[in-house]
Order: C-alpha cells, then structure tokens, then sequence
C-alpha cells in the first residue's frame, strides 16, 4: 500500500485548465465546417454579387460592358448630339416613356438613366437574347439608311436607340435597365 501524498492545488488547477483549453479547441475546429456551410460558394457570389464600374474613362459616345449575373451589361456616356436625339422624334419607338415595368422607376425618363449621359442597360436583345452591337455614330448604315444611333441586333435586325428603347425590329420591348447606384461621379455600382 502506498502512502496517501495530500492533495496539490496547482497541480489539480493546472490539469484542469489544460483538459479545458483542449476541449475549447477542439469545440472550435468542430464548429468551423458548421460556420463555412453559411457562406455562399464564390460561384454563388459571382452570380449575384454587385459590380463596382470606374468610368472615368470612358468619352462620350464609348461604351464598356461589364459582365453581370452571368450576362454583358452596357455602360456608355451618350455624346450631347445623341441626347438631343432621344427626346426629338419619339413617333418610331415602341415604348418611348420605357412605361412597360422592366426598368426600375429612375429610368422612365428619355435617357432611361440616373444621371444625363450616363447610361446602363442590360446587354442582351429582347427578342431572342442575342447581344446588340453599339453603333453610336449617326450616318446611314446598310440596315438602315436614316440611322441615328444606337444598337442593332445582328441575329434578327432589331433596331434600338441610344438609351436602350426599342425602335423597329421583333423584339417586343427595351432593353431593360438593371439596378444600378452612383458612388461616385465615377463609379456605378450594378446590382
């Protein structure tokens, strides 16, 4: 039989302590699997996260397009010429006030945009899908002689002007305006 040797404090207080931290540790690097099945995959923030866009250089009339949700989204300055033009003669487009409900409210105006010059529309036609080509010089062009700028859908020939609207062609309505904030003076904020 050994003898009994009194109790140590520390020592008791010191396993105590260590089984402790090791549990807590092991808790945590339990849990971390648990706390990652919350975030969203980077594919899943791919396809819906916002896009910042600088456009401090873009001159009028230059279009960039910027890829968002999975589809190209326009964002041009329209030169003063092409403003001009939007309000002239609204006999030929389709839906010239943009009254149907696929733009957000800011956009039911002649530039279809938050800000005169500026503008942002999903690039992508409303007959079939197929991407327009911008064309924002105005002079004749071989599918249309009186031509004032814009975008033509080479897959079925809509025709589009400079803010989107639909002139003549088989797509049933403009090109639709995403949701989109200004930053800055220089930076949009799509989605």
């Amino acid at each position: 039989m050994q003898p009994k040797s009194p109790p140590n404090p520390i020592r008791r207080q010191l396993l105590t302590s260590i089984t402790s931290l090791l549990g807590f540790v092991g808790v945590v690097f339990a849990a971390i699997p648990f706390l990652r099945a919350f975030k969203p995959s980077a594919r899943a923030e791919a396809a819906g996260a916002p896009v910042k866009v600088n456009i401090s250089k873009l001159s009028p009339g230059e279009l960039m397009t910027v890829e968002w949700r999975g589809m190209p989204v326009f964002v041009y300055k329209v030169s003063s010429e092409a403003q001009n033009a939007l309000s002239a003669d609204k006999s030929k487009l389709a839906d010239p006030n943009s009254d149907q409900q696929q733009q957000p409210e800011y956009a039911q105006n002649d530039t279809r945009s938050r800000k005169k010059g500026i503008a942002v529309v999903k690039g992508v036609c409303t007959h079939l899908g197929c991407s327009p080509k911008y064309h924002p010089e105005v002079e004749p062009k071989p599918w249309d002689a009186s031509w004032a700028g814009g975008f033509f859908c080479p897959c079925h020939g809509s025709h589009y002007d400079t803010s989107g609207r639909i002139r003549k062609g088989p797509a049933p309505t403009n090109l639709p305006v995403p949701p989109y904030v200004f930053l800055t003076d220089n930076r949009i904020k799509i989605g």
